[in-house]
């Protein structure tokens, strides 16, 4: 059954995110042959449209408006009903991030229909579209299928492969006309304490560090090795609230979920909580002095060791094979 399905081109600091491009494969799969529609949300977004047609958008719509220069639920979801008013799509796919977590139920409810959280894969078998989603954590997967009306489902970020991009692809870029009026939120200013340089949450590397790095200095080795593969650097829970970093860098059950292909745990005990957020990495790499360290039970690879020592080690080693290559 072919679909017209929306994907929501989610834009930071003037470039779309890459979990954009993840979204619009998935929607291709939803779509079965149907058009794949990009949306793009903000005071002046029009010039990103090339990007989602270089990924696989068939089209692009964009909303534009002084009062959507900054992400409120309110008038994105004014600017994405006027859309789907205008479209009417039978699938919409946006990434599993902290605007696709809030608004994706609010435009769920006002539709009414339902939604198919924080998917980590989507496949056509036997005549239904399967969504496959974490549980309990991580423990668990569940597979779900939407049995009647709109396939609206988020996708997390590094989870779906993009499809290849497509450099010499263009389109035009449509406007949808929508009022944005009666916001209950207006954002005065944003002070980011994000760390500069790689999403944490769509990095391909993360480097983590726990208790074990024992002060904030102790992260320098942890931030080296991350800018020689360029990835980011995360934490555990126990290093925020030891003041060793700020709490944008936590990863868990109450920070993020970071899947990446290469994820290296340093000084993290390995705690239910931070595995929550992380146990779905590619590869994992444990570097800790306790052998029983709960962390090596889901490690791929464990170092017995003293950070301080290994992780330079690392570092030296990963920078003579950069110079090779």
């Amino acid at each position: 059954m072919a679909r017209k399905v929306l994907v929501l081109g989610e834009a930071r600091d003037g470039q779309l995110r890459n979990v954009s491009f993840e979204a619009i494969a998935a929607a291709k799969t939803v779509a079965e042959g149907g058009e794949v529609v990009g949306v793009l949300i903000g005071e002046s977004v029009s010039s990103l449209g090339n990007d989602l047609y270089q990924y696989g958008a068939d089209k692009v719509v964009a909303v534009e408006d002084a009062k959507l220069a900054q992400y409120t639920p309110d008038g994105f979801s004014q600017a994405l009903m006027a859309v789907i008013e205008q479209e009417s799509p039978e699938g919409i796919i946006f990434g599993h991030t902290s605007l696709g977590k809030d608004l994706a139920p609010k435009i769920a409810s006002k539709l009414g229909s339902g939604l198919i959280s924080d998917a980590v894969a989507v496949e056509e078998a036997g005549g239904n579209l399967v969504f496959t989603r974490p549980i309990y954590s991580g423990k668990a997967f569940e597979k779900k299928i939407v049995t009647d009306g709109l396939v609206f489902a988020t996708v997390r970020p590094n989870n779906i492969a993009p499809l290849e991009k497509d450099s010499g692809k263009s389109g035009e870029v449509s406007t949808v006309s929508a009022e944005i009026k009666d916001l209950r939120t207006i954002i005065k200013d944003v002070v980011r304490k994000a760390t500069e340089g790689v999403d944490l949450s769509e990095a391909k590397v993360v480097v983590a560090g726990g208790r074990g790095v024992k002060s904030e200095e102790g992260f320098e080795p942890l931030k080296e090795l991350a800018d020689v593969l360029g990835g980011a650097v995360g934490a555990s829970r126990g290093a925020c609230d030891a003041d060793y970093c700020d709490y944008s860098l936590q990863i868990g059950q109450t920070g993020k979920v970071v899947t990446p292909d290469l994820y290296i745990a340093a000084g993290i005990s390995g705690a239910i909580q931070h595995l929550a957020g992380m146990s779905n990495s590619k590869v994992i790499v444990a570097i800790n002095k306790d052998p029983e360290a709960n962390i090596f039970k889901v490690a791929d690879y464990g170092i017995v060791g003293d950070l301080f020592e290994v992780v330079p080690m690392l570092t030296e080693e990963f920078k003579k094979l950069k110079v090779n290559a």
